[in-house]
């Protein structure tokens, strides 16, 4: 599939930065002399957590919120989330004065629930699986006229989420660094094929890999298989944030022609890295967030003598975990 027949082009994602480029934060490419020893690499780390409320997916939700008309607006969104993509939308509907109901599982992290609830937002707590929360997320959206938003199968989110792979470009080229490889925590695919898409364009020799938790690595084994595969039932991750069933659609077709492959990381490894980011960068990351990382951190993937781009794409995490991830991991 050549650009020209993707759903999401570069020229999508250029549009979408200039759209992002009142209200989202350009968050730092930051560096450690440290993990660079650690690691005989050149390490560096994108800084989700510090985007607006707490992860990159406040990109994607601006993105497709902002170009709804007037009648959208005033009938509002439905989205369904464990947290980020549920706080993002309740925050882009709260600045752009919609309402907005978000239908979140119940298990949820109450970080998550409670900063959704203070961004004006409606929580409707559900009982159940993703697919069954996806299916009452469409039914309550057609029931009030109101737009549905996905969290990552669609393709103005996908391009929002894209400006993370321009800004990374874009900050190397300043540092003097050529990216070699670039690890994208991914749950349905938006961040890392919207990275994936710019950076075909601005850093072509970049080979980009995904990164997912044990258990629930539907893209590895789909790319392996050539079609969209479901996890097998039953599996459990601390990375909340990165539990989807399967791979979207509209993002496989992205991520099956341009990612280098996917990885799958054990917990153990990405609570170390929120160890390690803490420790070494100060900055807090919640496990799903820190998973690429873990990914180096586990020696997954070769990165000596490269230059190695770590997306950490989210912040919210509850205290206790935190606290708890940080005693139990002894950082050098």
């Amino acid at each position: 599939m050549s650009e020209s027949e993707t759903p999401v082009t570069y020229a999508d994602i250029a549009a979408a930065a200039e759209r992002l480029a009142p209200v989202a934060v350009v968050t730092p490419l930051l560096s450690s002399p440290t993990l660079d020893a650690l690691f005989g690499a050149r390490i560096l780390v994108k800084a989700e957590m510090l985007q607006r409320t707490g992860s990159f997916k406040v990109r994607g939700a601006y993105n497709r919120l902002v170009r709804l008309n007037t009648d959208e607006r005033r009938c509002g969104v439905v989205a369904f989330s464990s947290g980020n993509h549920a706080q993002a939308v309740a925050w882009v509907a709260q600045t752009l004065a919609m309402p907005a109901a978000i239908v979140m599982p119940r298990r949820a992290p109450t970080i998550k629930a409670e900063r959704t609830r203070g961004y004006g937002a409606e929580v409707i707590l559900f009982d159940g699986d993703r697919v069954a929360m996806e299916a009452y997320a469409r039914l309550l959206a057609a029931e009030r006229q109101a737009t549905l938003v996905p969290p990552f199968d669609d393709p103005r989110i996908i391009a929002g989420q894209g400006t993370v792979g321009r800004e990374i470009a874009a900050q190397a080229r300043v540092l003097g660094a050529t990216p070699d490889l670039v690890l994208v925590p991914t749950s349905g695919g938006g961040l890392v094929g919207g990275t994936a898409l710019a950076l075909a364009h601005d850093c072509p020799g970049a080979r980009v890999y995904a990164v997912e938790p044990e258990g629930f690595d539907d893209l590895a084994c789909s790319l392996a298989a050539g079609t969209r595969l479901a996890n097998a039932p039953g599996a459990h991750s601390i990375c909340d944030a990165l539990l989807v069933p399967s791979p979207g659609e509209i993002t496989f077709a992205i991520n099956s022609r341009l990612l280098a492959g996917s990885i799958a990381v054990a917990d153990r490894h990405a609570e170390r890295a929120m160890a390690v980011l803490f420790n070494h960068l100060k900055i807090v990351a919640e496990p799903g967030g820190a998973i690429a990382l873990g990914a180096v951190l586990a020696g997954a993937i070769n990165v000596n003598g490269k230059t190695v781009v770590i997306v950490a794409s989210g912040g919210n995490v509850d205290a206790a975990m935190f606290a708890r991830i940080l005693s139990e991991h002894t950082v050098v």
